[in-house]
């Protein structure tokens, strides 16, 4: 099974990169039946007269220079949809987690919007690249599920983004798509095929990340097992996007992969009883898909990037680290005179 799944998201990828195929590893009628899934989605889950807090500034007040530069882009996951203090929003949570952990002052710079899809990252990678970021940190995808964009074109938009952040020198983070299988407002069966999407697209854009250059983590937990065991807790009012607390446990995801990039977390040496392992691509991102928290990054084996499977990578399934007490951010006038750098 893990064989047949590594194949079509392989497919998929490659139809990403060279412009063709893909819609039909899915076949005409499940798209259909996802277009119309889609639309009962978007009315049952409606929306919430709520303004985002803007999580912009500096994060880290009284910890030592230099700044560590982040960039935030994706969708309403990155820009934290739904709740109601800066504090509460994943750029918050990210950058006082990164000040934390890495004792230092963070200055975080949110590209993302509401409503995105990946076809929107060109201008975010744009704003981006202008503040010349240490690392950059993309939540996408669940919009081009609801709103009917072909797979083939979502992976390669990623993967466009990605690789123009990574030739400018950016580390690059990408959350996959989630696993919508658990959104109550989609009816069953319809629910069920939003499942099998979700992690096949979430499997081709592990692909395409990782031969971009950069390293992706499996968001199966963002609506996944732990939202569907406490919807009531993990799920905001709209019963799409995440509460506050489904924020934290997306960070708490997110934060170890990223100090990674950062190169300010553990080396990357697999332990095997934790299920970790080197892999060839296409059977790690079904493996990452399915599992929640699962990074994966480019790696060698015997000096070679590739193999017979195609390229090497590392699964890694980092523990999470101590939540911290999220603060909201400094302004940059207050921020001003700290040096920023990106080394």
């Amino acid at each position: 099974m893990i064989v047949g799944k590594a194949a079509a998201a392989r497919k998929l990828a490659a139809a990403a990169a060279y412009g063709g195929g893909g819609l039909s590893l899915l076949g005409a009628s499940l798209y259909g039946v996802l277009r119309a899934e889609a639309k009962v989605a978007r009315k049952a889950i409606g929306r919430i007269d709520a303004r985002v807090p803007d999580a912009t500034g500096w994060y880290g007040r009284g910890r030592p220079g230099p700044a560590i530069k982040v960039a935030l882009l994706g969708d309403s996951s990155a820009a934290g949809y739904g709740v109601f203090t800066v504090e509460e929003t994943p750029g918050a949570l990210l950058g006082s987690g990164i000040a934390a952990a890495a004792n230092r002052r963070v200055h975080l710079r949110e590209f993302c919007k509401s409503g995105a899809k990946s076809s929107e990252l060109g201008d975010q990678v744009a704003g981006a690249l202008a503040v010349e970021p240490n690392v950059a940190v993309i939540l996408i995808g669940a919009n081009d599920v609801t709103h009917r964009m072909s797979p083939q074109e979502s992976v390669r938009y990623l993967s466009e983004a990605v690789r123009q952040l990574v030739d400018a020198g950016v580390a690059v983070v990408v959350g996959t798509c989630p696993d919508l299988g658990t959104v109550r407002p989609i009816p069953q069966p319809l629910r069920q095929v939003a499942r099998s999407w979700s992690r096949r697209l979430a499997a081709a854009q592990t692909i395409a990340v990782v031969e971009a250059g950069g390293r992706t983590v499996s968001l199966g937990s963002i609506l996944g097992p732990e939202f569907d065991a406490a919807p009531a807790l993990l799920f905001g009012p709209d019963r799409f996007h995440p509460s506050a607390a489904g924020y934290a446990s997306l960070v708490g995801v997110l934060l170890p992969s990223t100090l990674a990039a950062l190169g300010l977390g553990p080396d990357d040496v697999p332990e095997p009883r934790r299920g970790e392992g080197v892999l060839p691509i296409s059977k790690a991102a079904v493996r990452a898909s399915q599992t929640p928290g699962t990074e994966l990054g480019g790696t060698e084996v015997d000096g070679s990037s590739r193999g017979r499977g195609g390229l090497w990578v590392t699964l890694m399934r980092r523990r999470r680290h101590t939540p911290v007490d999220a603060e909201a951010p400094a302004s940059e006038e207050t921020g001003a005179s700290e040096e920023l750098v990106r080394d």
